[in-house]
């Protein structure tokens, strides 16, 4: 089958996933939070609570064969940080993992624009199989470092939240902001990033994501 003939060009929410993956990664924090609050300030339990929550959502995952590296990795990253958590005392360290993730993100992300592979593109390719062609292409190697940006913005709110947060040991207010911070901010960031996308390509008249222009479209 040629190229784009019975094919419909994919767009950014689908090709980055639904909300499941990010409603998933929201409930441990949130079980920690409650078993923090119900379980008058106890770390022990909010840890239990979190580490529960978490084996349930990657057994939940796993079962019905749902991104189970996904599931294994966010399981892994609530251990971590119950770890933390108990090591140091502090329940507000649970949330350390989260917060430093945000940080290194928001340097790796924008890093990955100056250095013109926009990480936008790295996983866009990835999933339409491109095999770097998008690099070539210079109309859409701008256009996924223009959206990038609004990634950037997303882990520095983050970072800035989670990091006052924290500071203040604001434990059932960090577990709040990251199911706020989560998945309705990645819809918006998402739907901002295809706009931004669709609006370059539509600009200088490209015929989509599926099909990188590195001979025909001027740079």
């Amino acid at each position: 089958m040629e190229p784009g003939v019975g094919t419909r060009e994919p767009s950014l929410p689908e090709l980055l996933g639904g909300r499941s993956g990010a409603v998933d990664a929201t409930l441990p924090a949130l079980g920690f939070a409650a078993g923090w609050l119900l379980g008058g300030s106890e770390l022990t339990v909010a840890i239990a609570a979190a580490v529960g929550v978490a084996v349930l959502v990657s057994a939940w995952r796993l079962l019905r064969r749902r991104q189970p590296r996904a599931a294994l990795l966010g399981l892994t990253g609530v251990l971590v940080g119950a770890l933390v958590a108990a090591r140091t005392g502090q329940a507000e360290d649970f949330f350390l993992v989260r917060l430093l993730s945000n940080v290194v993100s928001a340097l790796v992300w924008t890093v990955s624009v100056w250095v013109r592979r926009p990480l936008l593109g790295v996983v866009v390719g990835a999933a339409l199989r491109q095999r770097g062609r998008w690099r070539r292409d210079p109309v859409l190697r701008r256009a996924y470092a223009a959206a990038s940006w609004w990634w950037v913005g997303t882990y520095v709110l983050r970072t800035v939240v989670f990091g006052a947060l924290w500071l203040s040991g604001s434990v059932v207010a960090l577990g709040l902001a990251q199911a706020v911070l989560s998945w309705p901010l990645v819809a918006a960031c998402v739907a901002l990033s295809w706009r931004t996308v669709r609006a370059r390509l539509a600009a200088a008249g490209h015929p989509g994501l599926r099909h990188p222009q590195p001979a025909t479209v001027p740079s």
